[in-house]
């Protein structure tokens, strides 16, 4: 997982970062979505998100999905370690997106849990395949892959590394480290640049 050293907490958010970081539960959904509102609330320039998250529910995702998709402030995602499920979808949604040169994509069904009656599964199984397909359809925008194609991955639980979710269309470029650089991007956690696919 991403070593912040001294880049978390307040720090980051003075630098307009907000960390991804673990399964995507209640406590890291509420907490990620008040950080990018504040962000938004007290600037104009694009906030930078860092994902290292191995997923969680779909419910979480799309939480984090639709608060990025409500910014007036563009998000600059960068996968630094590894993002899976739903945490695809939230990586997704950002406006550019770097994948560092380890990171890993799980492309997958993120998971759901119920209990109840036979007609209340039915009911809620019915319902949780409408919000996949929302699902499939998000990535199949950002990516420009076929819905179709995005859903046989999501179902096969494809891998990912960094080269082939640029190929994929999921992340625009890779991030190598910043050798020689004279003035770094202060934005930017150190040993990362940003390097262009031709």
């Amino acid at each position: 997982m991403f070593d912040a050293g001294d880049w978390s907490g307040a720090h980051l958010l003075d630098r307009r970062i907000v960390m991804v970081g673990g399964p995507l539960d209640d406590q890291t959904v509420g907490r990620v979505a008040a950080e990018l509102m504040m962000l938004d609330a007290t600037g104009d320039d694009a906030v930078a998100m860092l994902v290292d998250s191995p997923g969680g529910s779909l419910d979480a995702g799309f939480a984090l999905m639709d608060t990025i998709g409500a910014l007036g402030v563009p998000v600059h995602a960068t996968c630094v370690g590894r993002a899976e499920g739903a945490a695809v979808g939230v990586f997704a949604s950002a406006s550019r997106r770097w994948a560092a040169p380890h990171s890993r994509f799980r492309l997958c069904e993120p998971v759901t849990e119920v209990s109840g009656p036979a007609s209340a599964l039915a009911a809620h199984a019915a319902h949780h395949q409408r919000r996949l397909e929302r699902f499939a359809a998000t990535l199949a925008a950002a990516t420009g892959q076929p819905a179709e194609h995005v859903e046989a991955d999501l179902a096969a639980g494809r891998w990912l590394d960094a080269g082939a979710a640029v190929a994929y269309g999921l992340a625009h470029a890779l991030w190598e480290g910043r050798r020689g650089q004279d003035r770094p991007d202060p934005k930017i956690p150190p040993g990362l640049r940003p390097r262009v696919e031709e």
